[in-house]
């Protein structure tokens, strides 16, 4: 967790980080837990795309990602959803604790994270919840692409 918080300190990024004695699976788990709109519950998902892994942060609110639409945005033929023992050799995160920042991959940022003055998501561990502003992702991700 030292390097999450480093990373957040070097960059002067304000965040907050919250454990919880149990592990939040859904976005809308989040947001009842935390009392939040769903869309302010920012899951990092891992793509596994012909031209290799990216990032994906998506709005709890979203509901359903339109592979077909990424795929043309960041200029690939196949998009899927890796697996997780794909997310875990990539990411060394076991699915449900990936870090919203600091993923050495691509990452495709959903917009609709932007009206929120607060995110709420991963921090690399399952019982621990990372809250930022959204602009730290664009700070300290390697962003590619925005979905609409």
């Amino acid at each position: 967790m030292g390097d999450l918080q480093s990373l957040l300190k070097d960059n002067n990024i304000p965040y907050e980080l919250i454990d919880h004695d149990i592990a939040i699976r859904t976005a809308q788990e989040g947001a009842t837990y935390f009392g939040i709109n769903v869309g302010q519950t920012a899951p990092t998902l891992i793509l596994k795309t012909d031209k290799g892994f990216f990032s994906l942060i998506v709005s709890g609110d979203r509901g359903y990602i339109d592979f077909e639409e990424v795929a043309n945005i960041i200029g690939c033929k196949k998009v899927k959803l890796a697996g997780a023992q794909e997310v875990e050799e990539v990411t060394g995160f076991v699915v449900g604790s990936i870090p919203l920042v600091g993923l050495d991959l691509p990452c495709v940022l959903d917009k609709r994270l932007f009206k929120y003055s607060n995110i709420y998501g991963g921090s690399g561990k399952a019982t621990r919840t990372l809250i930022v502003n959204p602009s730290a992702l664009e700070k300290l991700n390697r962003i590619v692409a925005v979905i609409e």
